[in-house]
């Protein structure tokens, strides 16, 4: 006997503001129980101390979730020098402080200094697995296992605000990158050490902070139809994608899973629209301009 799926078939994404001290897990739960919806999935973790735009996935936004997870982030975050933590943040053990000699002008230009490709050591309190257990658990038993630089892009990165012990961080940087381990390098580049006091993200790729909703004020919408009703549409995951709109014959055959003759541009992913403007998923187009269908959405 079957089990009847819990929930109902909802689908969309909610730019959610996380608040702190909420894992991200628990901050999809709490917004999938006010939708009421079925099948939900995140686009990669905020650190419980972080606050700021995470983007929930319900229904069939969750087959295309993995394309934030490749995206750029913005994060804006306070790094306060003159001591290094065990975590690299304010909920770490002090390890060692020193006097901060850095005036702005210094400060701007440590920070200056790491823009661009650049190599980062994962820290041990990181969701990383080693041995298929992550890495903050074996942190957690005082255990540090050797980690394998890793190389990541800041496309942009500037620090302002400086009161002579912190200074505010707003930087975009490629998937992969520790905030965090960019703040602990920026102090050693500034020879007194840093850790974070607060770390915001602000940007997923083109999805912005200033269209996200507090649970707060998704709990106090009061029904799961309230709530849908701040839901944006699926393809909000793939706005980066070239966008193909196909006739009517042409989304039956490319839901049907064959591929099309449209002479189109070649193009390793592209969005695949219907003649009235539902997304169908997404397709590859070869050197050929045939279009092949990747991930489709049922209908």
């Amino acid at each position: 006997m079957s089990r009847t799926p819990k929930g109902d078939p909802v689908h969309g994404v909610m730019l959610l503001d996380k608040p702190e001290g909420m894992t991200s897990n628990a901050a999809l739960q709490r917004v999938r129980r006010l939708l009421n919806a079925r099948k939900a999935g995140h686009t990669g973790t905020l650190d419980p101390m972080a606050t700021g735009l995470l983007p929930l996935c319900f229904g069939d936004a969750t087959k295309f979730s993995a394309d934030l997870l490749h995206a750029d982030k913005g994060y804006v975050a306070r790094v306060k020098l003159g001591a290094t933590t065990s975590t690299g943040d304010a909920e770490g053990e002090v390890l060692e402080t020193r006097t901060v000699e850095a005036d702005a002008a210094a400060v701007a230009a440590a920070a200056q200094s790491f823009l661009g490709e650049i190599e980062q050591i994962p820290p041990m309190h990181s969701a990383l697995k080693r041995g298929g257990r992550p890495l903050y658990e074996l942190a957690r038993r005082g255990e540090v296992v050797e980690r394998e630089p890793r190389r990541v892009f800041v496309r942009s990165i500037f620090a302002a605000d400086f009161d002579g012990e912190s200074f505010t961080l707003a930087c975009v940087v490629s998937k992969g990158t520790y905030i965090r381990v960019l703040a602990e390098d920026i102090g050693r580049a500034l020879g007194c050490g840093a850790h974070l006091t607060a770390l915001r993200r602000t940007r997923v790729g083109d999805l912005t902070l200033d269209k996200a909703v507090t649970i707060e004020a998704l709990e106090a919408l009061g029904t799961p139809e309230a709530v849908r009703a701040k839901l944006t549409p699926s393809d909000a995951l793939l706005s980066t994608l070239a966008r193909v709109d196909l006739t009517a014959p042409q989304a039956e055959r490319f839901l049907l899973g064959q591929r099309l003759r449209l002479e189109l541009p070649a193009d390793p992913r592209v969005r695949v629209y219907d003649a009235a403007g539902a997304l169908l998923g997404t397709a590859s187009v070869s050197e050929r301009g045939v279009l092949s269908p990747v991930r489709l959405i049922a209908h």
